[in-house]
């Protein structure tokens, strides 16, 4: 399966990036940086909240209700005509439900590594993360997702698996850090040391955050 930063450089990423770029007024370079951090932080935060049964299923029922996957059929009538307020409101509640506290956090960590203040990363992350469950919603049908086994796999397979552990605690370390940098200077240096393999979350960040 491929990862979910694989699907940032595909044609469908490519849409999205400049799609969300232009409904939000932000640089498509500073908008790539930032879903290219936000997207397996996102992901991340949702493998934690599936780990509990009450969590998992919660997950499973918004992705087999509300995001289907449908909404990836018509993005250019999503960005056409400016992103509904709709869909934004929907982003915000599902960033609320998947971040919960540490969202502040999070938007201030990704704003200062990408250049941006946190409310245009919050404005990104709006309109991101319906697309971002739709392309879960789809993958989850496709892989007959039933089980809080299957969501679990379906998020690790899309984070790139288990050989991937100074990713993945990068990844924690976000989540779990307070906004005043420092934790993610020492992160970005720890994926630079751990980004020598090519491919994989480290080898993306590490041409990230090389920048």
């Amino acid at each position: 399966m491929a990862g979910i930063l694989d699907l940032l450089n595909s044609d469908l990423g490519k849409t999205i990036i400049s799609g969300v770029s232009g409904s939000t007024g932000t640089d498509q370079d500073k908008t790539s940086s930032v879903l290219t951090m936000a997207l397996p932080v996102l992901m991340k935060a949702m493998e934690r909240n599936a780990s509990t049964p009450e969590g998992a299923q919660g997950l499973m029922g918004a992705l087999s209700n509300k995001h289907d996957g449908s909404i990836l059929d018509n993005l250019g009538g999503l960005f056409g005509g400016g992103v509904d307020e709709d869909v934004k409101t929907d982003g915000d509640k599902i960033l609320g439900h998947v971040l919960g506290q540490k969202r502040q956090g999070v938007e201030q960590v990704i704003g200062q590594k990408s250049g941006l203040d946190a409310g245009s990363v919050g404005n990104i992350l709006k309109v991101a993360a319906p697309i971002l469950m739709g392309v879960l919603g789809k993958q989850s049908r496709q892989n007959n997702v039933s089980s809080q086994n299957d969501l679990t796999g379906l998020l690790g397979g899309l984070l790139g698996g288990n050989d991937t552990r100074n990713e993945q605690s990068f990844l924690e370390k976000i989540l779990d850090a307070d906004g005043d940098g420092s934790v993610v200077d020492d992160v970005a240096g720890m994926v630079l040391g751990g980004a020598k393999k090519k491919g994989g979350l480290g080898g993306l960040l590490g041409g990230l955050f090389g920048k």
